[in-house]
């Protein structure tokens, strides 16, 4: 700001220099005036240089720390998010308010500290330094500063919602061009190719036709600002004329008049630029904004429980779970107790809480009512650290992060030898495809897993977990896309490796959870049951209809 005040001082210094040389320089045939002014003008130009190549540089850095700084601060807040937060946002959006946004908010801090400082200095500094020329010449000034004032409000005061639109056009086209590009291979295998472009280009024209908008209003402005210099300088051009014409003024200060009434043009010309940037700016600023004061639904405790007295006992005491918005809760009243060197299984039919269920444990979401407890303790007051150590979940889905595979198993412990990965491999009966992978445990995985096939991502991600080594291990459907055979052996061995820890197994297919020490059925969110296979087969008839639909009476037997 220092730099940029001084080379607006010598900015303004030079007309009045050069009007010195025209009136006692030129006029009286002084080659020695002009050459000593002269040399007092190229020393202040070069001041002038240097201030504002020192002022851009520090600028852009200002405005690169910045744009990094609140890059950083939205990337951890998100990751401090839950379940709930990020849905409720959207990932698109989350996407465009961390890059988008934040980089017009970088641009308008650099225009700023290049533009916005120099230019009230440049405009009041002109208007004075005109005065010092000629006070009557200096009335057209009346006139022409609230004009401009007046037309550039007018019509940033258009722009500014067209920009609050064109930001949620972005995140439309981000979250259509985000799920297009993840479900490539279901657009081809229906080949909904032309469906897809014509959702894309709808979406891409909504935002050009916002961006034509906003650029008529801006072909607007620069024609007025234009008009208003061309008009005010021939003003100034006719009544001075008649002023030196008078003997009131000399050519020299005429000369000096028309540069800072140029100046002053051009300060408002670059309040223009960023009355341009400011709105969209400040849109940008208040999405971004809204994420960095959203608080987590999740908050870590402030006296959390370091240590647990017991090992592997998780219960879930009559909870409650209601998303935001929604009329009705998910899950009700629901209890069970897992110990360890148990398997309890968790079945019911689609959408009554299953999935849900699992993610209150490692505090993905948190309840609405009731508790969940692990070790005795509630996991609201457990060290986040310690909870991830104790409880593991395989999603539903499962993720692997670009990388190796190696990289994606020692996600959960990062000191895990060779060994212990080819182990967890072999238990999730996923060694002899990784094997005969180019690389094995080097072999590179694509961002999602997408090199890899559903069933080995599952495998993957169960090894992955299984070199984490939990006391209490949550598997939420994860043997879906898994074969019978490999299915049947996976358990087997899995039993063996987890035959002290909690296991809680979420699945809809029964012979998968068949054999579980205790089976608990849901039904619109709520416990309707709790036995083994053949306790339930006898008394419960929602889990009899599950098994039946799947198994013939025989089978089931």
């Amino acid at each position: 700001m220092a730099l940029q005040l001084l080379q607006t001082v010598a900015t303004l210094y030079l007309p009045t220099l050069n009007a010195d040389i025209i009136d006692n320089g030129v006029v009286n045939g002084d080659s020695g005036y002009i050459l000593e002014f002269g040399a007092i003008m190229l020393a202040v130009s070069v001041g002038q240089v240097l201030c504002n190549v020192g002022a851009v540089y520090y600028g852009a850095r200002t405005a690169s720390s910045l744009g990094r700084d609140v890059r950083s601060a939205v990337f951890h807040r998100v990751q401090s998010f839950s379940a709930r937060e990020v849905n409720g946002f959207g990932a698109p959006s989350l996407i465009t308010r961390t890059t988008n946004d934040v980089q017009q908010i970088q641009m308008l801090t650099l225009m700023s500290f290049t533009l916005m400082v120099s230019a009230p200095i440049m405009c009041v500094g002109g208007i004075v330094m005109a005065l010092s020329q000629d006070v009557p010449l200096s009335a057209i000034l009346l006139a022409v500063v609230p004009v401009l004032a007046v037309s550039v409000s007018l019509i940033v005061r258009r722009m500014r919602p067209l920009f609050r639109q064109m930001q949620k056009k972005l995140d439309n086209v981000n979250r259509v061009l985000r799920e297009q590009i993840t479900g490539n291979r279901v657009i081809r295998a229906f080949v909904r190719d032309d469906y897809e472009r014509g959702r894309f280009e709808t979406a891409n024209t909504e935002v050009a036709e916002l961006q034509l908008s906003t650029g008529r209003l801006m072909s607007l402005m620069f024609p007025t600002v234009m008009t208003v210099i061309n008009l005010s300088s021939i003003a100034v051009v006719w009544f001075g004329a008649h002023r030196i014409d008078d003997g009131h003024m000399q050519i020299g200060a005429l000369t000096a008049f028309l540069s800072y009434l140029m100046q002053i043009v051009m300060a408002v010309m670059m309040a223009t630029f960023m009355f341009i940037m400011v709105p969209r700016a400040e849109v940008c600023a208040e999405r971004v904004e809204e994420v960095l004061s959203t608080e987590s639904s999740v908050v870590p405790p402030l006296s959390p429980v370091r240590e647990l007295p017991t090992h592997g006992r998780l219960e879930i005491r009559d909870v409650d779970f209601r998303y935001p918005g929604a009329e009705e809760s998910v899950l009700r009243a629901v209890a069970l107790v897992a110990r360890p060197g148990e398997t309890t299984a968790v079945i019911g039919s689609t959408g009554s809480g299953k999935s849900t269920l699992l993610t209150l444990v490692p505090r993905l979401m948190d309840v609405t009512a009731g508790k969940v407890l692990v070790d005795g303790e509630d996991v609201r007051d457990i060290d986040p650290v310690l909870l991830a150590k104790t409880v593991s979940l395989v999603p539903q889905k499962p993720y692997l992060f670009s990388g190796t595979v190696a990289t994606n198993l020692r996600y959960g412990n990062p000191d895990a030898t060779d060994d212990e990965l080819w182990h967890a491999l072999e238990v999730a009966q996923a060694k002899d495809f990784v094997a005969k992978l180019e690389g094995g445990l080097d072999a590179p995985i694509a961002q999602g897993g997408t090199n890899v096939s559903g069933g080995q991502r599952q495998r993957l991600s169960i090894a992955r977990t299984l070199v984490q080594r939990p006391e209490i291990f949550l598997f939420d459907d994860s043997f879906s896309a898994l074969d019978y055979a490999t299915d049947a052996a996976l358990r087997a061995a899995l039993s063996r490796e987890t035959a002290e820890a909690t296991v809680v197994i979420v699945a809809q297919r029964v012979s998968t959870i068949r054999d579980a020490d205790r089976i608990v059925v849901l039904d619109e969110g709520r416990v309707v049951g709790t036995g083994r296979h053949t306790e339930l087969m006898a008394s419960n008839e929602t889990y009899r209809e599950i098994v039946l639909s799947q198994l013939t009476e025989a089978e089931a037997a």
